[in-house]
């Protein structure tokens, strides 16, 4: 994909002369930079902008790379016309395809067949084009060249790609690459991502998008890429509504929020919540060197807004570095008597650039600061312009990262301005400064981030394959309690059973089992067995048993007539655990999405939980884990006993096994496994498994 940002030279197929048309922005863009050849091509026009056009690209021969932006009916008919003479590149930026109706479908399968047939790379189509900053190269209806810089930028939105050059050209961002992927018939995010970590004038990949096509695959390139380079990402459609738009803007079809959090995590991407995050971040990973720790100082002339960005630091995951005794000496020799020499340093309001450079110089030779906040307030006696040309050089060679913030308006315009024209990231709120700064540290753990190959256990799928075949033949798409030996035949420890048909197989099953009991409800079509009086706890004796079942198959028909009642599931009653839910739901872009949580109120009512792309390993497994807010009750909160943990785990990497084994479980859940105490075990108590219709 990199030599279409490379062309030597490029035909624009509906070149212009007539202002308003993209034909036009496109060729006045590219008489302005760039430096290869360029071929209009137009059947109206003899010339355009003086150089000879064609009534076809046939007549010219091949380029490095066509750009189309004619109606969308004429398209295919372009496209045709280009594979025949050898183009390898082509961006369609026509729109009217499968954003719009039909009949735009139909046309875009044909362009894409097209492209298939002759090994075309095709971006878009209903894209605003693309441009490489060191090639002097803008196909795209934007307004003007970017700045030149280190970040490459995705997009799927054409509209927020001409919104970010504005913004990047008011701040001097600098980008190396940008473009446009339109509906994505062709070149799509994970082409993009494999192909900017390899290019040489990248060092940042920034992108925007509504959706991803291949989920597995993007996980896969994802990681590749990150592992070389930071990748931060924001993905809209994160709510119900949102996502209804963006299948309406653009035909992608959005999976859920949650499974695009967890394959963010699992791939070592930064995910930034919005635009002006997505350029904070990406612009301090692209200038600022990486901390090796997250242990950071803040200097500052003002205590209010120390305090405040003290708070944020906390908030965000960052410590506030304890500074040396001698870091602290220092600063007391060479500060006024009342400026506070602890974290957060500060200067006083009547802090002069020199007293900066000072207080700067010195916490940064502290071995115990891995990063410094520089917090400006512009107060009376302020010199802010004096004071933003301080940490330009240390910033600029220092093995810390220094990011500025100048907490002020029209008094900090001079300030920002001396930083941009330096390219130096200075942010307005202290807030977004820490976040940047956890930007870095976070791809400081995410460079060094491992991805073991998940465990392999040996399943009986044999047995699983007949339970899911038998199922299907009668119709039955939803499996409960009747179904335990799934888990036993990957190896989940499941509760002491028996199934009985009978009210005297029962109590003989019962005598049997022991007591206390619990007695269920066998029934395809009941999920939720307690709201129809389908679970009976503490049952002490035959007696008990006898009542309890002969009260299910009587008051069960009537408040579910339709359910098919196929008999009870006796339990004996365990004690001294804690309920866990482990769960398994299909995502639409990224296959089987386990989750793991606390059971009972903690799933119920405060939606605890912690997903994770299958297949998982072990490292994942111990994340969601730790990943709920009440894991501490697993592990022995205010002198409880600890759970087992590795059974949990254990429990996660198997069910990840068989989920990935059988795609055709469309939803899957043990709910509960109880866990016990540390190196006890765990069992499963329920289970409830969906198979996919189709």
């Amino acid at each position: 994909m990199l030599e279409m940002f490379n062309a030597k030279s490029i035909a624009v197929i509906g070149a212009s002369e007539t202002k308003g048309k993209i034909g036009y922005d496109i060729m006045v863009s590219l008489l302005k930079y760039y430096k290869g050849d360029i071929v209009p091509v137009n059947p109206k026009n003899e010339t355009i902008f003086r150089i000879p056009a064609y009534n076809s690209i046939k007549e010219y021969g091949p380029v490095d790379l066509a750009v189309i932006v004619i109606p969308a009916p004429l398209v295919p008919q372009a496209v045709q016309d280009c594979a025949e003479i050898g183009i390898k590149n082509i961006v369609v930026i026509s729109a009217g395809f499968k954003e719009v109706n039909e009949e735009g479908a139909k046309l875009e399968k044909e362009i894409v067949e097209i492209c298939k047939k002759h090994d075309i790379k095709l971006v878009g189509p209903n894209c605003l084009g693309i441009l490489n900053t060191y090639n002097d190269m803008n196909v795209s209806f934007s307004s003007d060249m970017a700045h030149q810089g280190k970040i490459s930028f995705i997009t799927q939105s054409g509209a927020i790609m001409a919104a970010i050059l504005d913004y990047a050209d008011n701040k001097n961002i600098g980008f190396s690459k940008i473009i446009s992927l339109g509906n994505k018939a062709g070149i799509n995010e994970n082409d993009c991502m494999e192909d900017f970590m390899e290019d040489e004038n990248t060092e940042v990949i920034a992108a925007y998008l509504e959706g991803i096509v291949d989920g597995p695959g993007f996980i896969k390139a994802s990681r590749k890429a990150s592992g070389k380079k930071p990748v931060v990402l924001i993905k809209s459609g994160r709510t119900s509504k949102g996502s209804e738009a963006v299948s309406s803007h653009t035909g992608t079809i959005a999976g859920s929020d949650s499974a695009y959090d967890a394959a963010f995590s699992q791939c070592g991407i930064i995910r930034a919540t919005s635009l002006e995050e997505l350029m904070d971040y990406s612009r301090a990973l692209a200038f600022f060197p990486l901390p090796k720790g997250n242990k950071i100082a803040i200097i500052t002339n003002a205590g209010g807004p120390g305090i405040m960005t003290t708070d944020a630091a906390i908030n965000a995951g960052l410590e506030m570095a304890q500074l040396a005794a001698e870091t602290k000496e220092k600063l007391k020799e060479g500060l006024p008597d009342t400026a506070n020499v602890k974290n957060p340093v500060d200067v006083l309001g009547d802090a002069s650039p020199d007293r900066f450079a000072f207080a700067l110089d010195t916490v940064l030779k502290d071995p115990n600061v891995d990063g410094i906040i520089y917090l400006v307030t512009p107060q009376s006696v302020t010199d802010p312009k004096g004071t933003a040309n301080v940490p330009i050089e240390q910033a600029t060679k220092s093995e810390k990262p220094i990011i500025c913030s100048f907490f002020g308006g029209t008094r900090c315009g001079d300030a920002e301005r001396v930083l941009l024209n330096q390219k130096v990231p200075t942010y307005l709120y202290p807030k977004r400064a820490i976040k940047s700064m956890k930007a870095l540290y976070d791809y400081t753990v995410i460079k060094n981030q491992e991805y073991p190959e998940p465990p392999e256990f040996d399943a009986d799928k044999d047995t699983v394959r007949n339970i899911i075949g038998e199922a299907k033949k009668k119709g039955n798409y939803t499996l409960g309690l009747e179904s335990f030996e799934v888990l036993k035949a990957y190896g989940i420890p499941t509760v002491g059973t028996a199934i009985t048909t009978t009210v005297e197989d029962t109590v003989k099953a019962a005598d049997e089992i022991g007591y206390p009991l619990v007695m269920k409800i066998v029934s395809p079509q009941i999920s939720h067995k307690s709201d129809v009086g389908g679970i009976k706890l503490k049952l002490e004796n035959s007696a008990e048993v006898k009542a309890a079942y002969e009260d299910m198959m009587e008051n069960i028909p009537k408040k579910e007539p339709e359910a098919q009642l196929e008999g009870v599931q006796l339990q004996k009653m365990l004690s001294g655990g804690k309920e866990v839910i482990i769960g398994v739901i299909q995502d639409p872009t990224f296959g089987p999405m386990v989750m793991f949580g606390l059971g009972g109120i903690y799933v119920e009512v405060l939606k605890d939980v912690k997903f994770a792309i299958a297949p998982v390993n072990e490292i994942e497994a111990r994340d969601m884990i730790t990943g709920i807010k009440t894991h501490e009750l697993l592990e022995g909160a205010r002198g409880d006993k600890a759970s087992d943990i590795g059974s949990i785990a254990d429990t996660i990497l198997r069910v990840s096994q068989l989920v990935t084994d059988f795609p055709e479980i469309n939803e899957f859940e043990i709910n509960p496994l109880m866990v016990f105490g540390e190196g006890e075990g765990a069992l499963a108590v329920d289970m409830r498994l969906i198979l996919n219709e189709d």
